[in-house]
């Protein structure tokens, strides 16, 4: 498949609630593989705009294309079944069961498509085990709490189950909302260091606030502001953009030449 047919892409996003416009005439391409981190001051759209591609709000005007379909007006269901997922469609956790069991029932949703009442009394059990789960465990320091209830787990320690749910069941396109809101540091270390490793073999989108742990391994910034796309580049070209100063920043700068480009 041409390199074309496998990116997302969104041309001319319109969307707002009432009188309220909240975005405008927003348009993003992203290629198979890149992980790409969006960035803007409460307000300026982020979360809308993930509401969007994941279709749990139609957009007023424009278009939303995966691999060379229109996915513009599916239904979150279906795109979570073409791989364009967002943790919380997968990953809400049961909290009545054991860490182990929420990350069985995650593999095997996402692989194996049983029925759940088939999942509950007969996959769990046997798959404990699996060689993907107990690597998960392992990989997002979760092993010595592997048979604690969810609901008996701190508020980082269920983010990262969480995360970890939602890395295990290999979407195509991995969309995460502030992943790393409420975690210690050495959990945040945790999760980037799983980020790092998916680097070029995931699509993954992140809206996070705290730039400076993840501009290390990003391969593109976008800037929104005031419902629009201000910038959209390498990471430290973008944080240098004049726009992006002024409007992000809140920096007063003479106008320069930057390598991002604006909308």
């Amino acid at each position: 498949m041409s390199a074309t047919l496998q990116k997302l892409s969104v041309s001319n996003l319109q969307a707002g609630y009432g009188d309220v416009q909240v975005l405008w005439d927003v348009s993003l391409e992203v290629s198979a593989g890149e992980l790409v981190c969006i960035i803007g001051s409460n307000g300026a759209g982020k979360t809308t705009f993930f509401n969007l591609l994941t279709g749990y709000y139609p957009p007023e005007e424009g278009r939303i294309f995966y691999r060379g379909e229109d996915i513009t007006r599916l239904t979150p269901q279906q795109r979570v079944a073409r791989g364009l997922m967002r943790t919380f469609q997968l990953t809400a956790a049961f909290d009545n069961l054991s860490v182990v069991d929420n990350l069985v029932l995650s593999y095997f949703r996402a692989h194996e498509k049983p029925t759940m009442l088939h999942l509950l009394f007969n996959t769990c059990r046997a798959q404990r085990n699996k060689p993907k789960v107990v690597e998960t465990l392992e990989t997002f320091d979760l092993a010595d709490k592997r048979d604690r209830l969810v609901k008996n787990l701190s508020l980082g320690e269920k983010r990262r189950l969480e995360i970890a749910m939602a890395v295990l069941a290999e979407p195509k396109v991995l969309l995460l909302d502030e992943p790393l809101a409420g975690l210690s540091e050495s959990e945040i270390q945790s999760v980037l260091n799983v980020l790092r490793q998916r680097v070029g073999r995931q699509t993954i989108l992140i809206v996070e606030h705290k730039i400076s742990h993840v501009q290390e391994f990003l391969q593109r910034l976008t800037v929104m502001h005031d419902g629009r796309v201000i910038a959209d580049g390498p990471c430290e070209e973008t944080l240098r953009h004049p726009e992006v100063r002024r409007s992000y920043w809140q920096i007063e700068t003479p106008a320069e030449a930057g390598g991002a480009t604006a909308s």
